[in-house]
């Protein structure tokens, strides 16, 4: 009977990771993300680095908390909270900047010796797509992290109440964890479809789907925030 009561913990938490990749705040921080790419193979990498992220500081969180028998304090956990709204303010301003730059901004050239400059719009397409190398995955990786820190206050509180050992309250995090990697992957792959199919054949409702994106992260962010804050009693 507790095998099989364990066994089924171990799936509800491969379950929970999943859905809990779903959560507004995660889709809307990686869809700003996944927005500036044009190819889903990258669109999944970022989900997959989220998820590595997300899981690993969620687990250190977690072998501190069940080695130690500890309650990560409210104003804590607010803190937390807090700082996913701030990040994804930041990552919506971003992103929306970046929309109205890349509509219109200077570029240098030279000509004959003589360097000038002058005004270049991206509107009639993409003429300059630019590498980045791995710095959407190593944000995305950070992201994610920020996310982990900030679910581990409830979910080490359901570990703690319902696992009997230390070892099933890791696996069972490692569980969500990969649940949590399995989830990000599949709604960065779908989120990133009409971002890479627009790219390329519809400049202009592929920089409203970016602008949609921004909008989201911000009023989200700035949610979290407001109510963050009354939580903690930063607004009181």
């Amino acid at each position: 009977m507790e095998t099989t009561h364990f066994a089924l913990m171990l799936v509800l938490g491969f379950v929970s990771g999943m859905r809990h990749a779903l959560d507004p705040d995660h889709v809307a921080a990686v869809s700003t993300i996944v927005a500036e790419h044009r190819d889903l193979w990258r669109s999944s990498r970022i989900g997959a680095f989220w998820g590595v992220g997300h899981t690993v500081t969620l687990a250190a969180a977690g072998v501190i908390v069940l080695a130690f028998k500890l309650v990560i304090p409210d104003r804590l956990a607010a803190g937390f909270e807090l700082a996913v709204g701030a990040m994804l303010v930041v990552l919506g301003g971003q992103i929306l900047w970046r929309v109205a730059r890349d509509r219109l901004h200077i570029h240098a050239h030279e000509h004959g010796g003589e360097r000038h400059l002058h005004l270049h719009s991206h509107r009639h397409g993409p003429d300059h797509h630019h590498a980045h190398g791995g710095r959407y995955e190593r944000r995305s990786l950070v992201v994610g992290m920020v996310h982990g820190l900030a679910g581990s206050a409830p979910l080490t509180v359901l570990v703690l109440s319902s696992m009997q050992s230390l070892a099933q309250g890791l696996l069972y995090l490692v569980m969500f964890g990969i649940g949590s990697i399995a989830g990000m992957v599949l709604i960065s792959t779908l989120i990133g479809s009409p971002f890479a199919y627009t790219a390329w054949r519809f400049e202009r409702a592929n920089r409203v789907l970016r602008v949609l994106a921004g909008l989201a992260s911000l009023g989200i962010g700035l949610a979290i925030i407001y109510e963050m804050g009354f939580r903690s009693g930063l607004w009181s």
